[in-house]
């Protein structure tokens, strides 16, 4: 009953908007990125590339916005906005001569019609993941949706090496002009047809790197400023962002599924000369199926583990705690400490030289959910400022 009433509150408020604003995506080559992890990366990319070729562009993405050339700090707790910031924020692309948007786009934003009215040119999956598990009914109903923007597209990019997905998709989207990239399989877009070099570390931005290329490519961009955008990207605030690099490192990282945590851990793990400091937790009110996962995930890398808050909102904490420890491995190093700011200093102050402390969860966000108190929060301002502090006593 209460996913029918959202579902018609956010029609309604979706159709009214798209009035309001005088159907503005109807003169726009509109790119909607979906999938559980690598959207916003996916989606700056595609950006970047279109920006660099010439065309006015804009963007929305749960980091920030590009409207009409002004850029907006966003923060999203949501990726996808409301269905009347997204008209606005296309209304006023239009109004500033923009030709192509691009928008990052949620499981929850296609299921609660927030995109409602916007034609979409291309549609990009990135992947599909253990996420979402308490909003969906099973995971072929968090396919199911994420399909919904690939069905809605003029051409469809997804990843050929993710074979179960791939099927998924090629069984409901019959007809439809799909546009393949890959690493391991054929493919159209692949290293070996667009070798492109490219800043952003480990294999999981290799594909998000295609993704870009194989979205732009169904839009004509000349293979060259593709390939030249992609080698200048330096990549998005909170997603594998370098804080620190001496005495130790400091990485910080938005990944919190399982999967985002297994590629992020892998990657650092090779950068790691030591020991590998992981500090996480798990958000409140979310997907408690997912938590035994990620600490699974965390043991299989992570030398040492330090679990905390992470917007527990009204839940215990400590049973957040619990259910992540569930899937740690036994033996393993593991510290609690639920303030936030008191996990991150614990960290600092036992990392070595030649140590890599991972923060992963918050990324990009600008506030922490306490019970039902949003405060200030920032992951990267809490490593800058505990560095100076400890370089000072």
């Amino acid at each position: 009953m209460l996913r029918s009433l959202k579902w018609l509150y956010h029609l309604l408020v979706a159709i009214c908007a798209a009035l309001w604003f005088r159907m503005p995506a109807r003169k726009l080559i509109v790119v909607g990125v979906t999938g559980t992890d690598g959207k916003t990366t996916t989606t700056s990319l595609i950006y970047e590339i279109l920006k660099l070729s010439g065309y006015k562009v804009s963007m929305i993405t749960s980091v920030n916005a590009v409207i009409a050339g002004v850029p907006y700090d966003t923060g999203f707790h949501v990726t996808t906005p409301t269905a009347w910031w997204v008209q606005k924020y296309l209304r006023e692309a239009v109004n500033h001569g923009d030709t192509h948007m691009v928008l990052e786009v949620t499981s929850h934003g296609l299921a609660q019609n927030r995109v409602f009215g916007i034609s979409f040119a291309v549609g990009v999956l990135t992947n599909i993941t253990h996420e979402h598990l308490d909003w969906h009914r099973s995971f072929d109903d968090y396919v199911k949706t994420k399909l919904m923007l690939l069905k809605s597209a003029s051409a469809a990019v997804l990843n050929r090496d993710d074979a179960v997905i791939y099927a998924k998709a090629v069984e409901r989207l019959r007809n439809k002009k799909l546009v393949l990239y890959a690493i391991r399989r054929d493919a159209l877009i692949t290293p070996k047809t667009y070798p492109f070099i490219t800043k952003l570390p480990g294999e999981f931005n290799r594909y998000n790197c295609l993704a870009a290329l194989a979205a732009t490519y169904a839009l004509g961009v000349p293979k060259k400023k593709a390939l030249s955008a992609i080698a200048r990207f330096r990549g998005v605030p909170g997603r594998m962002e370098v804080i620190v690099r001496k005495p130790y490192v400091v990485i910080v990282d938005f990944a919190h599924t399982p999967n985002a945590l297994i590629q992020a851990l892998r990657t650092v793990r090779k950068l790691a000369k030591k020991r590998l400091i992981h500090v996480f937790g798990s958000a409140g009110l979310r997907d408690h199926s997912k938590r035994p996962l990620m600490g699974k995930a965390s043991s299989s890398y992570a030398d040492i583990i330090v679990l905390t808050e992470e917007d527990y909102r009204t839940e215990d904490v400590n049973i957040i705690m619990d259910e992540l420890t569930a899937g740690i491995e036994s033996g393993k190093e593991v510290h609690r400490i639920v303030n936030r700011q008191e996990a991150i200093v614990y960290a600092m102050k036992i990392a070595r030289p030649g140590d890599v402390i991972m923060i992963t969860g918050k990324g990009h966000e600008k506030s922490l959910c306490r019970g039902t108190t949003e405060y200030p929060w920032s992951d990267q301002e809490e490593v800058r400022k505990n560095l100076q502090l400890l370089v000072n006593t």
